[in-house]
């Protein structure tokens, strides 16, 4: 990896990482690992996009990061802190969010009161935070006394994205937050997380959509058989002939018939 890193066009080898995976092996079951030495290093301001094909360990390395699967060597760090295996509830104390892909709201209770879940350690901050989340998502407020349970895929993933926000956190970890939406909801999906995190919130996402991705994020992870195999700015990856050949399937003739049209 080179110590050029970007952040938002800003040179950052200078900056303390927000978050650190280093040399992570980490498992479901002791014996068999999913991460095989893995690590990620995200800067403040940063927007870090996690792709690879499945079975690659993406949303375990998050798992890994928010406690929910058990690292057996390496480490993980939050500023100058090791989080590593500490639990969700002191993660979350600490300043990191995580968004699950599935199963990510309390579908009885309202959207208001799902918001209000997500500060229960803080309640004295319940207005000022709620106030933050209806302007950066003007639709929850809308609706707030309706049920998380009648809203469509977009709608429960935003909800889920500003309950994990409520705490203010440093670092918002989304494992695939564009699964199972139409093409039109994946664009309002990213172009909402990008928006987060130009609020100053570093965000590191796991995503199928390899190519969208890569367009909007700082810089991107290419992960193979539990291990970083590629790392580098999301234009250089989304460039990048044997990423292309490899990974990314069909952008590989995208890329080819582009070239040809020039």
């Amino acid at each position: 990896m080179t110590e050029q890193q970007q952040s938002g066009g800003v040179a950052t080898q200078t900056q303390k990482p927000v978050v650190e995976a280093k040399d992570v092996v980490a498992g479901y079951i002791p014996g068999v690992n999913i991460l095989n030495g893995c690590s990620l290093v995200a800067y403040p301001g940063e927007m870090i996009g996690i792709i690879g094909p499945n079975g690659a360990g993406k949303s375990t390395l998050l798992k890994a990061m928010f406690g929910l699967v058990k690292v057996h060597s390496g480490s993980v760090t939050l500023g100058d802190r090791d989080i590593t295996n500490l639990r969700t509830n002191q993660l979350v104390e600490m300043g990191v969010g995580f968004v699950p892909q599935t199963n990510n709201v309390f579908p009885s209770l309202s959207i208001e009161e799902n918001l209000r879940m997500g500060l229960y350690l803080r309640p004295k901050k319940i207005r000022e935070r709620l106030d933050a989340m209806w302007d950066l998502f003007p639709v929850l407020h809308d609706r707030r006394n309706q049920s998380a349970g009648a809203l469509s895929g977009g709608e429960r993933q935003s909800l889920a994205m500003a309950r994990a926000l409520m705490m203010e956190p440093s670092v918002l970890l989304l494992d695939e937050p564009s699964a199972g939406l139409s093409p039109v909801r994946q664009d309002e999906t990213f172009l909402r997380t990008r928006r987060i995190n130009k609020t100053g919130v570093c965000v590191v996402m796991v995503e199928q959509n390899a190519r969208r991705c890569l367009q909007i994020c700082d810089r991107g992870y290419v992960l193979d058989q539990g291990r970083d195999a590629h790392t580098g700015t999301g234009r250089d990856l989304a460039n990048d002939p044997k990423v292309i050949a490899l990974y990314l399937g069909t952008l590989a003739k995208d890329v080819d018939e582009e070239r040809d049209s020039h």
